[in-house]
């Protein structure tokens, strides 16, 4: 069954979870509260002069992340969009290191190069943040091909590792997108690719800027299976991302998936958000997927409302650490000025 929003029809509330127990739910709730902390606490910085350029927040997405990201392995891929803070919380980044690559330190995930929308972790497999829409999408193709090489021509014997590959609906009409979904199928390569469908590029409104506005569909061009979700169900997101995953590793090939979801802040925090109705805005956000996943816990008796005081007691105090790691870190050196454009040799 589905329903109308907005003219966007989606599925309803996740009616048959599967394989997810108390403590998974937990590390979600507690992985998404993280990500809507640390996001407002962006917005904070940036109006107080300590982030500068672009920053692009993830509020009211957070189902999607959490939903697929905190369903792959320590060893598995994530790429990203500009859009990228949240998505390396959930791959395991630390959030003092990203807070403090946001305030341009030397302590920061990419050593206060990279910025807002450059968050990368080779440690954490968390492969960037790019700032120029589906400059993502080839680079999770060659790490799922890496992937497939290292078992097919170096005969190692390891499961396949999984790339997550997140972009917006925007990017589906870019000439990458379409190329890497042919190769993808061609070669079964591991790779899931998440449009997350926030209803609005920049300020053009996803309904009138493509032909064919049903995303998964164009997966049927290509011959892999293309699945809608809604978004804002972190439950149904994680029910999907399973068998995608479980395809992925098992060699069976690239799964497509349409997240239906929604920002509820401008495009950047330079954006005063003025293209998006009232009304559009206030549907969306009495759909905050984080209170509703609070609502399931509560409902099914998952555990007690003093856990989940302590568990965002526990975010807060995470989210302040970083702060003061981030204000306490030291600048990079001019000296420094091209250090890291090489790989270095620390022998």
């Amino acid at each position: 069954m589905h329903r109308q929003i907005n003219n966007i029809s989606l599925p309803t509330t996740a009616d048959n979870i599967d394989g997810i127990n108390k403590e998974k739910i937990l590390i979600i709730y507690k992985d998404m509260l993280l990500g809507r902390n640390f996001e407002d606490m962006c917005a904070q910085m940036y109006y107080r002069g300590n982030m500068f350029g672009f920053v692009h927040l993830y509020n009211g997405q957070e189902a999607v992340s959490s939903g697929i990201i905190k369903e792959l392995d320590d060893k598995d891929y994530v790429c990203s969009t500009y859009r990228d803070h949240v998505h390396a919380l959930s791959k395991g980044v630390p959030s003092k290191s990203v807070m403090a690559e946001l305030f341009g330190k030397e302590t920061g995930c990419s050593h206060g190069r990279g910025g807002s929308m450059h968050i990368f972790s080779a440690q954490h497999n968390f492969l960037g943040g790019f700032a120029f829409i589906g400059e993502g999408i080839p680079v999770a193709i060659g790490s799922a091909f890496q992937s497939i090489y290292r078992q097919q021509v170096l005969s190692e014997t390891n499961m396949l590792s999984v790339t997550a590959c997140f972009f917006g609906d925007g990017t589906t009409n870019n000439g990458q997108f379409f190329e890497c979904l042919n190769m993808a199928v061609l070669w079964k390569l591991p790779v899931i690719f998440v449009v997350e469908n926030n209803q609005w590029a920049i300020g053009m409104a996803h309904n009138r800027s493509t032909s064919y506005p049903e995303i998964h569909k164009k997966a049927q061009a290509f011959g892999l299976p293309g699945i809608e979700v809604d978004g804002m169900d972190v439950l149904a997101v994680n029910n999907v991302a399973k068998k995608a995953i479980k395809r992925a590793r098992l060699g069976e090939g690239p799964t497509l998936i349409e997240a239906l979801t929604y920002r509820f802040r401008g495009h950047s925090l330079a954006d005063p958000d003025e293209l998006r109705s009232r009304e559009e805005k206030q549907a969306w956000l009495a759909r905050d997927p984080i209170k509703r996943l609070k609502k399931y816990i509560i409902e099914n008796s998952i555990t007690s409302l003093n856990d989940l005081q302590t568990i965002e007691l526990q975010v807060k105090k995470e989210i302040e650490d970083s702060i003061n790691y981030a204000l306490s870190s030291p600048e990079p050196q001019v000296k420094d000025l091209k250090r890291y454009l090489f790989v270095e040799d620390y022998e």
